[in-house]
């Protein structure tokens, strides 16, 4: 496959994929999509590969989520909504490699749920985390709720979600999310770092292990195919609707005009 909005590299046994799609804060359209699943999947059954680095390309973002410029009622690509976001997700939860999030800058929306379903998430100082789904008319029915509430609890899975508030990486790191806040400048080093150490690992064991962990969430992955369905639907209504105009008229929702 010839990689156009990723970039795939390996580095001492780690395989790097980025999002390069800056000039977008690295959101994802059908077609990011389709190759982050594809390249998951090249890393994660090559036997020379111990672990995968998912990243975004420049400073400013790791990921904002689905590109809103590429999404009038449904997304551009395949899948229930225009984007195979279920296969994605459990793209990165299947395959028997670790998968570290390198989070340089702002983590938004998908690319939030992108890191909560990620093994480790590394981040720079200066990364930001938050959810965006209720502000833009969105959410994500799957991992990025209820597997969030497993990560960081109940409570705080719902203010996240339900204020789509912005959290420095110091405090995503107090709450769970994180596992590693460092310098900006060392932000590769760290990551580099704990890929070495995981390198020295039994290969199989770390395997079983993470399926193991996945076991009992391995549910959720049901819900979030039939909650796409739901998504769908939602994307449909004037409501959804006026938080894709509202954002790129960069103003306000109004979505209590279209309330049902």
């Amino acid at each position: 496959m010839n990689y156009e909005d990723i970039l795939y590299e390996v580095r001492g046994g780690a395989a790097w994929i980025t999002i390069n799609r800056p000039d977008k804060m690295n959101a994802f359209r059908g077609r990011t999509c389709d190759e982050l699943i594809h390249a998951i999947n090249k890393a994660g059954y090559d036997r020379e590969i111990g672990v995968i680095v998912l990243a975004g390309a420049g400073d400013k973002a790791f990921c904002t989520g689905g590109d809103q410029s590429a999404h009038t009622g449904q997304y551009d690509g395949r899948g229930t909504i225009g984007l195979p976001m279920e296969e994605l997700h459990a793209a990165i939860r299947d395959v028997p490699k670790p998968v570290i999030a390198r989070v340089q800058g702002y983590a938004v929306g998908g690319g939030n749920v992108l890191c909560t379903i990620c093994d480790f998430t590394i981040a720079s100082e200066k990364a930001v985390f938050a959810q965006a789904g209720p502000r833009v008319g969105s959410v994500d029915p799957g991992y990025g709720t209820a597997f969030l509430a497993r990560v960081v609890g109940e409570k705080k899975a719902r203010e996240i979600w339900y204020l789509c508030r912005r959290y420095p990486a110091a405090e995503a790191l107090a709450m769970g999310l994180v596992n590693a806040v460092v310098p900006h400048a060392q932000l590769d080093a760290e990551v580099q770092k704990w890929c070495d150490e995981i390198m020295e690992k039994s290969p199989a064991a770390i395997a079983i292990a993470k399926r193991s962990f996945n076991m009992d969430t391995a549910h959720q992955a049901g819900i979030a195919g039939m909650g796409m369905y739901a998504l769908k639907l939602y994307y449909d209504t004037e409501e959804s609707r006026e938080g894709v105009r509202a954002f790129q008229e960069k103003r306000k929702p109004e979505f209590r005009k279209y309330a049902k």
